[in-house]
Formats: C-alpha cells, structure tokens, sequence
C-alpha cells in the first residue's frame, strides 16, 4: 500500500508511547513457538510415517526438547510479564489506588503471559514425572488460548475504530486456535490439527506486528487514520494475506524437514559405514 493512499490523522503521543515493543515481542513469541511445534510435528509424522531412526528418532532427545521447550516457554512467558509491567510507562502496583485501576491494559496482557508459562510449566511436568498424562500439554494450551479469546474480548474497551477491529482479529485467531487444540487434545498425533494450530499461532505473531505498525508506529513512520473506514476495508485484506503466507511458510517447512530425512536416510550411519569396512577387509583376507 502507497503511502499517499493511507488516510493518516494526528495521534497523541501518549497513545502511541511504548506499545510498540510489546507487541513486537509477543509478535516474536508466537513466531517463534510456531515454528518450533509445527518442526517437531512434521518431524514426528515423517519419521513415525517412514519409520527412519537416523538420529532424529530418539525418544530421549524429544523428551529432552520437550523439556527445554518448557523452559524456554516459561521464560518467555515472564519476559513478557516483564515486559508488560515496565516498558508501558509508570508504575503499576498497587493494582487499585486513589479510587481507579491502575492499568489494567496491561494487566491484560500480563494475564495472558501467566497463562503461557503455565503451558511451560505443564511442559516441563509432563516429561519429568511419569504419572502426568502428556495430554496436559494440549489441554494448557486451548486453555491458554482461550482465556486469551477473553481477555481481548474486553481489552479494546472505549478505544477507536482499526484498534478495536484489529485486536478483534486477534481474539478470533486466539478461539479458532483454542477450539483446534482442544480437537487435537481429544483425537491426539493428528499432524493436520497440529500443524493448523502452528498455521494460526504463527497468524497471530504475524498480525501482533501488523498491529505494532498500524497502532503504535516507530518515529518516523507514517500514522495511520484510526478512525478511517478505508484502512479496515485494505486490513481485512491484508489479513488474509496473512493467513495465506502462514500457509506458505508451514508447507516450506514441511518440504524442507521432507527433503533433509530423506537426504540424510540415503546417508550410511557411522555403524553402517564400520560394518562396510569390516565386511570388505573380511573380503579381501579371504581372496588372498
């Protein structure tokens, strides 16, 4: 989009303050946590499928993956916390003071950020303590998700047009991708559901920038006319063109992972290539 054809108006710059990171940080969370659960699910199938066991096939290296991932989601969760209570501007405790909340925007978010770690949390349980059922996994991240729907549901509250639409987008991804855990926990090693689910994480990391940019641009940057009906008729659009790269991005991935199994299945293992040498020094003994 040109940017003579964006409608732009003035916007305080205490609207725009500080929002920015955190949504770029969210952004990147999602991206990342994406991309990683829809590797090992196509790792998974591929390997289950063809039955290769050329290293990727270790069941005590995908626990202890499963582990740091549990590690890794956790501390993310609380950089986010972090992130939510320092970088948006004044103090935040107490919570109720002098008769008001006190920031309950980005108590909004610290909420959500809880409810990720506790995804971590039932990561790090799930492959440590052999009672837990690994389908706690799944069940924490629909619920997950869909305290996320609610939350957003009522985090745009007495704000303009394209903020309200935009982060009504999020809450829609947030359902849909709550609605498909929970599918998944019920069915289980449906790579289709799972792989959908990574489709619509990384839908929502993606849009998390959209939303950075549009709302709360860098200094510099052009501002955007929230209020202009023009630019959520080009967002309605550009967020499809967003659901249609996620799908682009998970079929490269799954291409890839695809084509490595397969050029390293055609590789000889090292206990291959000694029973070769063995086989052809046995060979040449018995010819002379």
């Amino acid at each position: 989009m040109d940017k003579e054809d964006v409608v732009f108006s003035p916007v305080s710059e205490e609207y725009l303050a500080t929002d920015f990171p955190g949504h770029i940080f969210a952004g990147m969370f999602c991206i990342i946590y994406s991309l990683w659960e829809s590797t090992k699910s196509i790792l998974k199938h591929l390997l289950k499928k063809k039955k290769y066991t050329y290293g990727f096939g270790s069941k005590t290296l995908f626990y202890r993956l499963e582990i740091l991932q549990g590690i890794v989601i956790l501390s993310l969760a609380a950089t986010g916390i972090i992130v939510s209570l320092t970088l948006s501007g004044g103090h935040h405790l107490p919570l109720y003071e002098e008769n008001h909340w006190n920031k309950l925007k980005d108590w909004h978010h610290v909420t959500v950020y809880l409810f990720i770690g506790m995804i971590g949390v039932a990561h790090i349980l799930c492959f440590t303590i052999s009672s837990v059922p690994v389908s706690l996994i799944k069940l924490m991240v629909s619920t997950a998700f869909f305290v996320e729907t609610f939350i957003f549901h009522n985090h745009t509250h007495s704000r303009v047009l394209l903020d309200i639409f935009m982060h009504q987008l999020v809450g829609l991804i947030s359902f849909l991708n709550g609605l498909v855990a929970f599918i998944d926990f019920l069915i289980q090693d449906n790579v289709l559901l799972e792989l959908l689910r990574s489709s619509f994480t990384l839908l929502q990391g993606s849009w998390f920038f959209q939303i950075a940019y549009v709302l709360f641009p860098p200094k510099g940057s052009p501002i955007w006319d929230l209020m202009d009906y023009e630019n959520s008729r080009f967002l309605t659009v550009c967020f499809c063109w967003h659901f249609a790269l996620t799908y682009i991005i998970i079929g490269a991935n799954y291409a890839f992972i695809s084509w490595l199994i397969k050029f390293r299945s055609k590789k000889p293992c090292s206990s291959e290539v000694g029973l070769l040498k063995n086989t052809e020094h046995e060979q040449e003994l018995e010819e002379m």
